[in-house]
């Protein structure tokens, strides 16, 4: 995989800088706040999909193109994509967009990171990242922060358009409050709501929302539950009366429906990205936070 990328990247030569900045991204929902800062001055590309774990991403060699021609690269950070993104930015040798480089963007410098490891991490404790949880746009408080992350930089890689930069976020905020405003009913329902997570993936959404994850299928992140963990999240969801088990569409449901057909839980398949759920219609950062909290509300009640 190494030398075909490296290969293919080698015959492919950069383009001028054009009227729009050529961006990639790392997940959807940055592509899509990407898109919603930039507007028509922008032209944004993803490399993993909401229906995928972000941690697993392919490094395809379509992707080392676009970062060979690219202006921006934005990403999550805190070694979400660690197994596949050093691999594409040697591909693509673009300055540009390396580490270092004026369009090599960590959004999480932007973000209040929960979860950052204390003392020495090993694999004894799962898949910990040491540097904090890396899933923190599902707090929309986030959102905004990523927001005004993208106009700061794309301001300074093309300040003539600063100003519709500007604007489009301060409309991307003012669509995000509208919207809040609209759920606030549903937060006030889910609010001290004990429920059960899959992973570590929603945290950041259980601090916005109020919802108190009272125990994870995982007992430690990436390590699949034992008879024994099953036993005691059983007894655990018995005792709080939690009424929901939430988890992402690319995990087994094997034993999230385990859980629920002995307790009476409901397992909720909810959207972590933008675009995760076939056959349901969320295509931006705002649809994928309305629809979870929708879908959560509806279960602790």
């Amino acid at each position: 995989m190494r030398m075909l990328i490296a290969a293919t990247a080698a015959v492919v030569f950069s383009t001028p800088v054009g009227a729009q900045l050529r961006i990639v991204t790392s997940t959807t929902d940055l592509a899509d706040i990407a898109s919603a800062v930039g507007g028509s001055h922008v032209r944004v590309n993803h490399v993993s999909e909401g229906y995928q774990d972000p941690h697993f991403a392919e490094a395809k060699p379509s992707f080392v193109l676009q970062l060979r021609n690219a202006d921006v690269f934005a990403f999550v950070g805190l070694d979400l994509e660690a197994g596949w993104m050093p691999i594409l930015l040697q591909g693509a040798r673009n300055s540009r967009v390396a580490a270092g480089g004026r369009g090599h963007i960590d959004v999480s410098q932007a973000i209040e990171v929960l979860d950052r490891a204390r003392g020495n991490v090993d694999r004894s404790q799962g898949d910990v990242h040491a540097l904090g949880n890396p899933h923190y746009w599902l707090d929309p408080d986030n959102g905004r922060r990523i927001a005004q992350l993208f106009r700061r930089r794309f301001s300074e890689l093309d300040p003539k358009n600063a100003a519709a930069y500007t604007a489009n976020a301060t409309a991307f905020e003012a669509k995000l409050k509208a919207a809040e405003e609209g759920w606030a009913p549903a937060l006030a329902q889910i609010k001290g709501k004990p429920v059960v997570a899959y992973h570590t993936s929603w945290k950041y959404l259980a601090e916005y929302t109020g919802m108190n994850i009272v125990g994870f299928m995982e007992p430690k992140p990436g390590v699949p539950p034992s008879p024994s963990h099953i036993a005691s999240l059983i007894a655990e969801i018995k005792r709080t009366g939690a009424k929901a088990i939430i988890m992402e569409p690319y995990y087994s449901r094997k034993d999230a429906d385990f859980v629920a057909a002995r307790t009476g839980a409901r397992v909720l398949v909810l959207a972590p990205s933008v675009g995760a759920l076939r056959g349901q219609k969320l295509d931006s950062y705002v649809d994928v936070l309305q629809y979870d909290i929708g879908q959560i509300a509806a279960a602790v009640k």
